[in-house]
């Protein structure tokens, strides 16, 4: 809410900049009224027996958001109380049975059971130790719960609890050596003599080894000790029938170096140092998948040595041939993942998600559990790096229709779309099909069909739709303009959804879960009466071609009183895989705001869906693969192009302006197009991408020592030279996202280089994103200073 009127108050300092109309005491008197913009609900979600829905919300411009609620017979918001809070049940946190006639949730470290007939409720746990992630299991009767490592079932008729698993942190001792045992050869001889010579030692052995005998048949039966060595325990599953537990040991790598961020503004007066991330190309983790049958009593490791194409190499290692072939290394099984084992209903069959490590395959594999061996269901591969909607290694879009029927989401057409396989037929079958994404998916209570987000309609729309499960028809049931972002009620006969539009925000509706039907809205506070006074533009969402042929979508504000000097600016939205160029309200609305005032000002913006950018598909996603800085530039330099050729803008009075990748993607169009852009502000900026994290940058450009040839071309502290125009570098000195020793780097290369053309203005006191309204304002006053100087 505070972010929101710290972004209205941005803009109206600008105009204070721009027209001289506003001194600094009102400025900041702006900044710190919470009464400009509104406040917009959040995080709707129902509780478990579907009478409430709770979201966050502020409408009394409060410090922060507030819980409230309404009823299915009062749609009149109301305040939650603490003690209502307390006591609520959510239906997000519960777990029910197949009949779901039971449910089961966690509650402050206990275990409760209830019904779903009459609400009534049965503590399970009290404890001090927390208990954790409950479900039912042996077919219904048992309740599974998890203690620290390992897991326990509560017995439903008997309320009997008993232990399923008995991991133990670190290596099973080695067995002690008793005092009269023989060490060598000397020491047998002497045993060996005494038991013969020595009747009263020989006759109470053999009454000690009759005992233990007696003792070790009458022993009650132990549960197995599973040791996780120096690994960690995760990812653990049960079977329905309580058999199998499947689970996966991880490994971290020693010695990885951790960066430093010095914290030079402390209460202390001393500079602290934060410990960051490391860099790409660390050791990476490795990680095991175990079946544990309880019935044999055996612990199986699940290989992954011989799954289909696990030694095939990635295409770009073509570009480093080995000079004699003689030292060529052999293929060998690359490292993956199993990311998740999902069982089906009755726990008679499980399938697998597998990732390799270097991001380029993706295997779904049936798991038989009594070997532990995989069948092959459906394997990805990209060349560039596996992804898209519902395809995440640990929060993808999966699971089971019956027991051999499974659905998942895959990118096999170039957009994610959803598929099911039949274990028994081994056939796959395309759910959904066309040039459009299904954004996420959610199998319905009856199985008949799935409520699916998706933007069919226009790529920069939203809709919440129904989809028949064989897939032949999709109908919408949220279908506003905008973006509808919807929850289904616990018994799926009503729906929440929060909608925006470009230029309005989000706001809370219901309806019925019905085609056609009419949503209410709930609440209607986005908008104060000073936030609506302003007319906030609704930029046309278009497309022009780019050089290569492909579509790029974008966002255009026109002003109504161009300035003489025709002057444009082009923002470029961080993220990289990230979409904006859409018709709903902007997570970047600072530099919507931003790009109104622009527009007020006469120049024109656009605001472009980059290669790279979300909501088109795998080849946009992947259209930067090894070359940052390559394709994604293209689409700016033909942007300008655009705005020359169509709308009569100068070319030689051309902005840009971006923070974090938008930061980036500044720096190479002064650096490597210099005659593009008259004057850029790189905001928190990349400026060596062997200087970012792991698991974003080796996605696009593998790794460094790898595949030096995309950091060397994706770079910008690599072409430095280039820079020809006027540049603005803003970033926050405690970023522990993209460092501020990026443009440290950066800024002696520049100095080396002799470039006097340049500033950089550090933020002491901020991180990646900023959160005090006095470093927003710094930051956007300074833009507009370097474009109100430079392109008029």
């Amino acid at each position: 809410m505070k972010k929101i009127c710290f972004a209205i108050a941005i803009l109206f300092a600008q105009f204070a900049f721009a027209q001289s109309k506003l001194d600094k005491l009102t400025v900041e008197k702006i900044m710190r009224d919470p009464k400009w913009m509104g406040s917009q609900p959040s995080q709707p979600q129902w509780s478990v027996d579907g009478k409430m829905l709770f979201f966050k919300w502020n409408p009394d411009k409060a410090a922060a958001d507030s819980s409230y609620y309404i009823t299915t017979e009062n749609k009149t918001p109301q305040k939650a109380s603490t003690a209502m809070l307390q006591d609520v049940v959510f239906y997000d946190n519960v777990t029910f049975n197949s009949s779901r006639t039971a449910y089961v949730y966690s509650k402050a470290g206990d275990i409760y059971w209830a019904s779903a007939k009459d609400g009534s409720t049965k503590r399970i746990t009290q404890t001090v130790d927390a208990e954790t992630n409950p479900q039912f299991g042996f077919n219904d009767t048992k309740i599974i719960f998890r203690k620290e490592l390992n897991l326990f079932a509560w017995e439903i008729t008997t309320g009997l609890t008993s232990q399923l698993t008995n991991f133990k942190r670190g290596s099973k001792a080695p067995p002690s050596e008793g005092l009269g045992e023989a060490k060598n050869t000397q020491e047998k001889w002497l045993t060996n003599d005494q038991l013969i010579n020595m009747e009263v030692l020989a006759e109470r052995k053999a009454k000690l080894e009759t005992t233990d005998s007696i003792n070790r048949k009458n022993k009650p039966k132990e549960l197995r000790s599973i040791y996780t060595d120096d690994r960690s325990l995760q990812g653990t599953t049960i079977s329905a029938n309580g058999r199998f537990i499947t689970y996966r040991l991880s490994k971290t790598p020693l010695g990885n170096k951790g960066t430093i961020i010095p914290n030079y503004v402390t209460e202390t007066g001393f500079t602290t140092d934060i410990i960051g991330r490391t860099k790409v190309g660390e050791t990476l983790g490795s990680s095991e998948s175990y079946v544990y049958d309880t019935e044999k009593d055996t612990v199986i490791l699940i290989k992954t040595d011989a799954l289909p194409g696990i030694k095939d190499l990635p295409d770009y290692v073509k570009d480093y041939p080995v000079k004699d072939t003689s030292k060529a290394k052999k293929p060998t099984a690359r490292p993956v993942t199993i990311s998740s084992i999902t069982w089906n209903e009755k726990g008679t069959q499980a399938f697998a998600d597998i990732f390799s490590q270097d991001n380029k395959d993706r295997w779904l594999m049936l798991l038989d559990a009594a070997t532990g061996k995989l069948l092959p269901i459906d394997r990805q591969r990209d060349e560039a790096w596996i992804g898209g909607p519902g395809i995440s290694s640990f929060r993808g879009s999966k699971g089971w229709i019956d027991e051999n029927t499974l659905w998942f989401q895959s990118e096999a057409t170039g957009y994610s779309h959803l598929y099911t396989y039949n274990t028994i037929t081994k056939t796959k079958k395309q759910l959904t099909k066309g040039d459009y994404e299904v954004q996420s998916a959610q199998l319905s209570l009856d199985k008949k069909s799935f409520y699916i987000t998706n933007n069919a309609k226009h790529p920069g729309e939203q809709q919440f739709s129904v989809l028949a499960i064989n897939g032949n028809v999709l109908n919408n049931i949220a279908a506003m303009p905008g973006s509808n972002q919807a929850t289904m009620s616990p018994d799926e006969k009503q729906i929440v959804f929060l909608n925006s539009y470009t230029n309005k925000p989000w706001e809370l509706y219901l309806q019925p879960n019905e085609m056609g039907a009419t949503a209410k809205q709930i609440t209607n506070k986005a908008q104060s009466d000073e936030f609506k006074s302003y007319p906030w533009r609704d930029p046309v969402v278009m497309s022009f071609k780019a050089s290569d042929g492909a579509n790029v979508y974008a966002r255009l504000y026109k002003p109504a009183n161009p300035d003489p000097n025709k002057p444009a600016v082009i923002f470029v939205h961080g993220a990289g895989y990230l979409q904006n160029a859409h018709k709903w309200w902007s997570s970047y609305f600072r530099e919507y705001m931003f790009n109104n005032l622009l527009t007020d000002l006469g120049y024109t913006v656009m605001d472009v869906d980059y290669r790279g950018s979300a909501g088109y598909g795998r080849n946009c996603r992947t259209g930067i693969y090894r070359w940052m800085g390559g394709k994604d530039l293209d689409d700016h330099v033909d942007a300008a192009k655009f705005l020359v050729d169509s709308l009569g803008i100068n070319k030689d009075r051309i902005g840009m302006y971006g923070g974090s990748y938008g930061g980036f993607m500044t720096l190479m169009a002064l650096f490597t197009k210099p005659d593009l852009i008259k004057a850029g502000a790189a905001l928190r900026p990349v400026t060596d991408w062997a200087h970012y994290n792991h698991g974003y940058t080796s996605n696009i450009l593998n790794e460094p020592a790898t595949d030096s040839l995309s950091y060397k071309k994706s770079s910008p502290i690599y072409f430095a030279n280039g820079l020809k125009n006027n540049l603005l570098i803003c970033h926050g000195m405690v970023d522990v996202n993209v460092h501020f020793q990026d443009v440290v780097r950066l800024s002696q290369r520049l100095i080396e280089l002799g470039k006097d053309n340049w500033e950089l203005a550090p933020y002491p006191m901020e991180d990646h994103g900023f959160v005090e309204p006095s470093s927003w304002t710094d930051e956007y006053k300074r833009i507009l200073k370097l474009f109100e100087a430079k392109l008029k």
